[in-house]
């Protein structure tokens, strides 16, 4: 399972996420990864366009407690891959991880609850800040080599 923040403007308009910019660029990391989109349910903390990217708590509560932890408790996933801050620290509280910024974490591997637990930097960091670009694609090359083992 993959989780996001939240719909931009072309998932909002498709109805489906990861659909534009990023979301190209996430096909491009799924692939160093050795996966394909359609292996995996990608989902968001917010089901819709969060003003200035940036949901208050309250939106963040709402859509979880009505939306994301019902798709993690029906799909029940082994390996969560978290897309940026809001989503880290969203399930790093949900599984009881203690939270740190995710230039320490990025790319780690937590096991808690027989899930597996990765942050990664979301695939828009990449577009607004391209010095950021190879730390992505280093992070999902990395995945490649554990993927096996994890999927067992």
């Amino acid at each position: 399972m993959i989780i996001g923040l939240g719909p931009g403007k072309e998932e909002d308009k498709q109805g489906r996420p990861f659909v534009g910019k990023a979301g190209k660029f996430l096909n491009d990391l799924l692939s160093y990864a050795g996966l394909k989109r359609e292996e995996i349910y990608i989902t968001n903390i917010v089901k819709c366009i969060p003003p200035n990217n940036m949901p208050t708590k309250e939106e963040i509560k709402t859509c979880t407690s009505l939306f994301l932890d019902k798709q993690i408790e029906i799909i029940n996933p082994k390996i969560i891959l978290c897309l940026g801050n809001i989503a880290k620290d969203y399930i790093f509280e949900k599984f009881g991880i203690e939270n740190k910024p995710m230039n320490k974490v990025h790319g780690k591997v937590f096991r808690v609850k027989g899930k597996i637990i990765i942050p990664l930097h979301h695939p828009a960091t990449a577009l607004y800040r391209p010095d950021k670009k190879d730390i992505l694609i280093q992070d999902w090359k990395n995945l490649k080599s554990q993927l096996m083992w994890w999927l067992k």
